[in-house]
């Protein structure tokens, strides 16, 4: 693409917002095999091409997905972890927002390709998952903290739990997120809040 037509895209392209908001609802609809660039570029009004051009790659864009998807739920989630109340609700609303809703939820099947795809990234794109899943270990760090300091958990190692924890959620929506028969997404929340009750609380 020559200097005056890159121009000419960056004038006439949409706002990068409505590509990520276009690709998440094209996940939600058909999940991310329905996902090309084409379609994409259709339903916003770019070429392929031009789509190409500001994200270089599919990786890419998944990613920056991934990224504007995880802002909106960490904003949601900082609300609800800074609200009153007692710890335990609060954990209970972290471990809620955490689980996949359905089968195929687009948040999860986001991550799940780029799980899947890291095996080939490079240092940088590691570094932005990491530091996407960096922010929901530091904020449940520090619920679990202040659960402990206030009285209501027992004494345990809070980041190590966190690890726990995260693991054992990341297992249960797994399998929410990819339709396995046997185990909903209710039965999970039952599940964990029991977990929690055992290992924090009793």
């Amino acid at each position: 693409m020559v200097a005056g037509e890159a121009r000419a895209a960056r004038k006439n392209a949409p706002p990068r917002e409505d590509v990520l908001v276009a690709a998440m609802a094209t996940i939600a609809e058909r999940g991310l095999d329905g996902l090309t660039m084409a379609g994409l570029g259709r339903q916003v009004g770019m070429s392929s091409g031009h789509i190409l051009y500001y994200f270089r790659t599919k990786d890419e864009l998944l990613l920056q997905t991934l990224e504007w998807s995880e802002a909106a739920l960490g904003a949601e989630r900082r609300a609800l972890l800074s609200r009153p109340g007692p710890v335990r609700e609060r954990l209970q609303a972290y471990v809620d927002l955490y689980v996949p809703r359905e089968a195929r939820d687009p948040h999860w099947t986001l991550w799940l390709e780029v799980w899947n795809r890291s095996q080939n990234a490079g240092p940088g794109e590691r570094d932005r998952q990491a530091a996407i899943e960096g922010a929901w270990h530091r904020d449940l760090v520090a619920l679990l903290a202040e659960g402990i300091s206030r009285g209501e958990f027992r004494a345990v190692d809070p980041d190590r739990f966190a690890a726990r924890l995260r693991a054992l959620l990341d297992g249960f929506s797994i399998q929410v997120a990819v339709g396995l028969p046997g185990i909903g997404r209710d039965d999970i929340l039952a599940h964990v809040s029991e977990f929690l009750d055992e290992a924090l609380v009793s």
